[in-house]
């Protein structure tokens, strides 16, 4: 009945895998949320034990948790309910910044048995940031000879919302000698402009004061602002001119300090000191900018200062001034883009989804183990990971998706062969050269009730004088058991057996713990001369497992019987046996036999 219960058990388990293993191979759709940034605390975003299909007390008994990639807990779930709230604090700018879309994703793993879930959260962009310029004040300097018709770019405003709740459109403050245009630069971005519409007099009005304003498309309608304080400069009325007004160059993250990355060229048409011209960085300029570069105030060269790091920064918008020397000083301005390329200066991280587990001896082939990914904070094919196990460990490595592996064993394990492993895991990008990093993974594999015990001797042979004394030892018998804990555990009994019509467990017992014999009465080899012992040693594995041997005890004879005279019988006349002889005998005349038996036996 035992054996029974045991098999039933190992074919449960053995189709409980066997469904895993398939549910594993079948999770490829994905679910996705949308909500709204900024939301409270506790608001739902959804049913997730519903849109999994999964019951709430699984929740709680298959250790069902979420973790995102952003690095923040955005998320939990409500146990009671099964539903996905939110957290904590959910920027939409922070997370996603000027990204048309911003898109959590969510890796939901469910243990006992182990799933992984792909979960996309929609973050959604509502008008909670105002446009905002960087000073809230500008100021410029304008010849009061400059042509009507002149353009004067401005500074643009920053609106970190996307879609029609970024920066719509500019307004101008009422004046008489101004308008605004808006030019939209080669990367997209609209610049506001200042455009003179009537000839400029510093004699009758030397400064010139407008309000211009940012406004987005949201709504309500938010806007932010700046002053601009124009000052009307007397003659020198060239100023310097760029050969362009955008210049744009790649620069590899891994370039040598000192590099001269450009010279951009401006000329003055005006003569003398009016003509002479200094470069330098905008006023604005950002600190980002002016800790990696540096430019020559003479020849205009700008040139690698500082560290570059893809991963930080890819991209510098750099704004050049060419200033003359003339009274006023009149400048003209130019943009340089410097595009940042990667370079492979990231190894690959290897990190768990899911922490190993210890693996039973008789998992079938293809039980997951841990679940594992790999990043790289490199970029193109310098972010293109793959993993290798080292060779040997009946282990693999199966892809998931987005650089997600599941560790999976391949073909049987024997605890008695191997009772654990330290599977080496290697993660290669694509770079060139490529980086690499290692990561070991202990992996446990814990006993099955897969041996029996086995005896030192497949049978034993006792020799045991007679008339011993009653209790002393025979024998001890000894197996060994090659599994483990409870399952290498033995206990020793004596099978049923007769001896001379007599249960053999009248003559010996067994300890049951460390296997001796011990006699019930003494023996008489006149009586009893041998008898087979049938020993069993058990384990206590489920269901258990057992062999036996077989203890044949010789009993040894001991000189414990007189001889016995059978003839001449003295049994009519008592002790005396009489024997009649002719008077005329001679010597040497045989007078009787004597005849006598002992029940002993040998000498």
């Amino acid at each position: 009945m035992t054996k029974r219960k045991g098999y039933r058990d190992w074919r449960w388990q053995a189709l409980w895998w066997h469904h895993f293993f398939l549910l594993w191979n079948t999770i490829h759709g994905q679910t996705r949320y949308s909500i709204q940034e900024e939301l409270k605390r506790g608001s739902v975003v959804g049913n997730l034990a519903k849109d999994l299909g999964l019951g709430l007390s699984d929740i709680f008994h298959r250790k069902l948790r979420v973790a995102s990639d952003a690095g923040g807990q955005y998320f939990s779930v409500d146990a009671g309910k099964g539903e996905l709230v939110v957290n904590d604090r959910i920027d939409r700018e922070a997370l996603c910044g000027k990204s048309g879309s911003c898109i959590l994703p969510l890796q939901v793993v469910i243990e006992d048995p182990l799933q992984l879930h792909r979960i996309e959260v929609e973050i959604k962009d509502i008008n909670d940031n105002s446009p905002n310029f960087l000073s809230n004040a500008l100021s410029l300097n304008i010849a009061e000879s400059a042509a009507v018709g002149t353009r004067f770019p401005l500074e643009s405003a920053e609106d970190p919302d996307v879609g029609s709740n970024s920066l719509k459109s500019y307004t101008l403050g009422k004046n008489d000698c101004f308008s605004l245009r808006i030019k939209e630069n080669e990367g997209g971005k609209a610049v506001p402009e200042l455009v003179l519409e009537k000839t400029l007099d510093r004699e009758k009005t030397s400064v010139h004061k407008i309000l211009l304003t940012a406004l987005d498309g949201g709504t309500p309608v938010r806007s932010g602002t700046t002053q601009i304080t124009i000052t009307v400069l007397d003659i020198n009325d060239n100023f310097p001119v760029f050969e362009k007004n955008l210049y744009k160059l790649s620069l590899g993250e891994n370039s040598l300090k000192g590099t001269v990355i450009i010279k951009p060229k401006a000329t003055d048409a005006d003569e003398g000191s009016n003509s002479e011209i200094e470069f330098s960085f905008g006023s604005r300029t950002p600190p980002s900018v002016l800790s990696a570069f540096d430019i020559h105030p003479v020849t205009g060269e700008i040139a690698l200062k500082g560290d570059l790091d893809y991963e930080t920064v890819k991209s510098y918008d750099i704004d050049v001034i060419a200033k003359d020397k003339g009274s006023p000083q009149m400048e003209g301005h130019c943009r340089v883009q410097v595009d940042i390329t990667d370079f492979n200066d990231n190894a690959p991280q290897i990190g768990f989804t899911s922490q190993p587990k210890p693996v039973r001896e008789d998992a079938p082939s293809g039980t997951v183990v841990a679940l594992i990914n790999a990043k790289d904070l490199d970029s193109g094919d310098n972010a293109k990971v793959t993993l290798q196990l080292t060779k040997g460990p009946p282990f693999n490595l199966k892809p998931s998706f987005s650089n997600n592996y599941a560790l999976v064993t391949v073909g049987t394990l024997d605890r008695e062969s191997a009772s654990e492993y330290n599977i080496e895991i290697t993660a290669t990008d694509s770079g060139s050269p490529p980086l690499s990093s290692k990561k070991t993974i202990h992996v446990s594999i814990t006993d099955v009730n897969d041996n029996p015990p086995i005896f030192a001797q497949p049978s034993y042979n006792v020799y045991l004088k007679e008339n011993g004394v009653p209790g002393s030892i025979l024998y001890s018998v000894s197996a060994s058991d090659l599994d483990s804990g409870e399952n290498a555990k033995i206990s020793y009994s004596i099978l049923d057996s007769k001896v001379q019509d007599v249960s053999v467990s009248s003559y010996v017992y067994i300890n049951s713990d460390n296997g001796s014999i011990y006699s019930m009465h003494s023996f008489d080899y006149e009586k009893l001369k041998v008898f087979q012992i049938q020993v069993q040693a058990k384990d206590q594995g489920s269901p258990p497992l057992s062999s036996n041997t077989t203890v044949h005890v010789f009993i040894l004879d001991q000189n414990d019987n007189a001889p016995t005279v059978i003839y001449p019988s003295s049994a009519a006349l008592g002790s005396l046996s009489h024997q009649r002889m002719p008077r005329s005998a001679k010597a040497g005349h045989l007078v009787t036999k004597v005849t006598a038996v002992d029940a002993d036996s040998g000498p």
